[in-house]
């Protein structure tokens, strides 16, 4: 079984690189992927597999059935893209201007079309069912993970698996976590009110670049001295605005950050602290402020035996060279949720194009090495297949 799955991979490269670069070259964004969405839908129905469409909004749900009883597994891929102009020199780079798929997602689509077109190439000898979920809108929160599920893409699901190609990783590398892999990714928006004025009278305003400055310095207290240092977390202010003439003392100051927590505790904590500290320091220098914070993605937790089952099973596929257990990423992905209904795991694949000159994800010049699909395919094919023998 293991050797004729891997063979029909091979045989089905050209085709996935095909796919991967037509999408590449036609990206939209989350919550727009309409053409995606189609294009994913008509590639199931040529093959004759029942295919929903609109699941979840622009969600695609595919589902092939073995001749055989067993589990239902669930693949998943996302295929939106990123508000990014493309600068990769490629020559089948993104068409739409603004627009370009910068985090792999063409890739996680071909790898999931192949798998679909391989199994329902096996069907009779493939015990249980297996549903491929083509998840829209990843990159933008609420991401399309939530609306999918209140769909019912994970009805009767015994188990989920899902990669994400990374290209921060040596190619050949399979890398896995147990329990809590990616963080929760929550962001903040805070408005400084102060009262402006001449840039030669600051004692007659209360200056609102001081004041944000000031708290960019005490937000970084509550992570360094009030949360407990074994629980990770980080606060990051990525936004300082307050435009004004170069002799006017600023009236208002807009800061936006992100939170990156794995345990609710952490997460609750860190959200009332915040506005301790925003109250505290606005008071102590007489302004008001507002503070707005957004509930992003939950931590991505991986159950134990579903991953030290996937780490076992990539290390019998042909091609992987190093099978290895990562630190914690700070990076989030609404995969967690659906861990959070039905047990499973989310891991990477390397993809580093070449360690000299490779670009990290979100970048206009990032880039896989797309041979890393087809190690991704195989991995999450073979452990589907492999896990129809697992106890319920």
């Amino acid at each position: 079984m293991k050797q004729a799955l891997f063979k029909r991979f091979d045989d089905h490269y050209e085709e996935m690189v095909h796919i991967r670069r037509y999408l590449h070259q036609h990206p939209e964004l989350s919550f727009k992927e309409y053409k995606t969405a189609a294009y994913i839908a008509e590639f199931y129905r040529q093959l004759g597999i029942e295919v929903q469409t609109g699941v979840g909004g622009n969600g695609v749900v595919a589902r092939i059935k073995g001749k055989k009883p067993g589990k239902r597994i669930a693949l998943r891929a996302d295929f939106d893209a990123l508000p990014i102009q493309e600068e990769t020199g490629l020559p089948f780079s993104s068409t739409v201007p603004g627009i370009m798929h910068a985090c792999g997602h063409d890739g996680h689509t071909a790898v999931l079309l192949t798998i679909g077109r391989v199994l329902h190439e096996m069907i009779d000898d493939l015990p249980g069912e297996y549903v491929f979920i083509h998840q829209h809108a990843e990159e933008l929160a609420p991401g399309g993970a939530v609306s999918m599920i209140k769909d019912g893409c994970l009805d009767g699901v015994d188990a989920i698996f899902g990669t994400h190609l990374w290209a921060e990783i040596p190619y050949k590398t399979i890398s896995y976590r147990t329990g809590p892999f990616m963080a929760a990714a929550d962001g903040f928006e805070i408005v400084i009110k102060g009262r402006g004025g001449h840039g030669a009278m600051p004692h007659k305003t209360k200056d609102a670049i001081v004041i944000g400055s000031q708290l960019v310095t005490n937000l970084q207290h509550i992570v360094s001295r009030r949360v407990n240092p074994v629980d990770p977390a980080v606060i990051s202010v990525g936004s300082f605005v307050a435009e004004n003439a170069f002799n006017v003392i600023a009236d208002t100051a807009k800061l936006k950050g992100t939170v990156r927590t794995f345990s609710e505790e952490a997460r609750d904590f860190i959200e009332k602290e915040m506005e301790t500290v925003i109250k505290g320091t606005c008071l102590a220098n007489g302004c008001d402020y507002e503070f707005t914070y957004h509930r992003g993605y939950p931590a991505v937790v991986n159950h134990q035996n579903e991953t030290e089952f996937l780490a076992k099973k990539a290390a019998e596929v042909q091609g992987v060279d190093h099978v290895e257990e990562l630190e914690l990423q700070m990076g989030g992905e609404d995969f967690a949720y659906y861990l959070q209904h039905v047990k499973g795991t989310f891991f990477f694949t390397g993809a580093q194009p070449d360690p000299e000159s490779s670009y990290p994800h979100h970048h206009p010049k990032f880039d896989i090495k797309e041979e890393a699909m087809l190690l991704a395919a195989k991995t999450l094919a073979w452990t589907a297949v492999e896990y129809q023998k697992q106890e319920r």
